[in-house]
């Protein structure tokens, strides 16, 4: 569930256009948005979602963690298995399957259906991870790969500063279910939109490659995955659970609210990450871990007050916001010629720590008060910034 960055490797192969396909690669974003809104939209109307299926707001949490396990266990195979289809049926297959199954959740009055549904969305998210980014790359100019799959990426980055926002604002305003059915309804326009304005382009050709096993042991491969699992419980466990902090906090401030603070300084981390990334990359992420850290001290220590929790709210966006391309750059460098498959390990480590955020907010708010979760938020963005300086020469080159 994360952009993809300029280095992956171009395919001999790839398709020669005479000009940027603009639109193709704004419908392929537009998926990206869908597809993040999607999986973390509960986080924002969990108290409308238990009281409507009259569960508790645990259980709730674990719609976000059945997406996250179907997209983990999907992925990789997703991407092995389908490598030689042609683009856009497959595209297709996934986009109508995710909107099938996001309807039933929409719809559906038990939940255990609706976590099976959430599992299959999940499921249906990881095939199209596993080809968004090449597909972009197959349907431009091979000069202009890197532009490409940088208007691609902004789907993602987009889903998670606006799409729980807006899902949120939907359910409130309405009923939670609306806002479902408000995806499904724009899934189905980009697949129509996929159909008139984005070209097919044949799957790729057999490449020799490492196995995964063998990637997976590159230097510095498994120190960045396990920084990416540790800053995204981190993150996830206190996102998913947002509702309850502040209840706890007794601000007044709703989740939705909240949300669109961290969504709109989130951009800001994107567009920091953006200019300094190629230059200073090791101290951009020391820097933002730090942002990260001194955000969750804020929302703990000043959590009766309404500004400071807006402030660090602020902040963890901005520390935040450009996590997914800073890992992904150091997961790349680490790949070497074998980047592309170390990529496919990202989002799988990313919806491993969504799911397991869920199972841990869950327990925690059974036993413990809200305020637990910055507490979380420290100690785990602490042994993300311990392993980033510890790593610095294996996993974290660069100025």
């Amino acid at each position: 569930m994360a952009p993809t960055t300029a280095s992956t490797p171009l395919p001999d192969t790839a398709a020669v256009r005479p000009r940027l396909p603009l639109a193709a690669l704004i419908v392929l974003a537009l998926m990206g948005f869908i597809l993040i809104a999607a999986e973390t939209m509960p986080a924002g109307l969990l108290p409308d979602i238990a009281d409507g299926m009259d569960v508790s707001e645990g259980t709730v949490g674990l719609f976000i963690s059945a997406y996250a396990l179907g997209t983990v266990v999907v992925t990789i195979p997703a991407i092995t298995l389908t490598s030689s289809y042609r683009r856009r049926p497959l595209l297709l297959i996934g986009t109508l399957g995710l909107i099938v199954a996001n309807t039933v959740t929409a719809v559906s009055a038990d939940v255990t259906l609706s976590l099976v549904s959430r599992f299959v969305a999940g499921g249906f998210s990881g095939i199209i991870w596993g080809m968004l980014a090449m597909y972009a790359i197959r349907i431009s100019p091979p000069e202009r790969a890197g532009v490409a799959l940088s208007i691609m990426s902004t789907g993602a980055p987009l889903g998670f500063a606006f799409g729980t926002p807006l899902a949120a604002f939907i359910g409130i305003s309405t009923d939670w279910r609306w806002s479902f059915v408000a995806f499904s309804i724009l899934g189905l326009i980009v697949a129509a939109l996929t159909l008139i304005v984005v070209l097919d382009a044949p799957g790729q050709p057999p490449t020799e490659r490492l196995p995964l096993w063998k990637v997976f042991r590159l230097r510095g491969v498994p120190v960045v995955l396990g920084v990416i699992a540790v800053w995204m419980l981190a993150h996830n466990t206190i996102y998913t659970y947002i509702a309850p902090y502040l209840r706890a906090t007794g601000t007044g401030i709703t989740p939705d609210l909240l949300l669109f603070v961290y969504g709109v300084a989130s951009l800001g981390g994107v567009a920091t990450t953006g200019v300094l990334l190629d230059r200073h990359p090791r101290a951009l992420l020391h820097g933002s871990v730090g942002i990260f850290v001194v955000a969750a001290l804020v929302l703990l220590i000043g959590h009766t007050s309404p500004a400071a929790v807006v402030v660090a709210t602020a902040m963890w966006g901005l520390g935040f916001g450009g996590a997914p391309a800073q890992l992904q750059a150091a997961l790349t460098r680490a790949g070497g010629a074998n980047s592309d498959v170390a990529n496919s390990f990202l989002p799988v480590a990313f919806n491993i720590a969504i799911f397991a955020a869920g199972i841990l907010g869950a327990a925690l708010l059974t036993t413990f008060d809200p305020l637990i979760l910055p507490v979380v938020m420290i100690a785990l963005g602490a042994a993300a910034f311990v392993l980033t300086v510890s790593a610095r020469r294996s996993a974290f080159s660069g100025a």
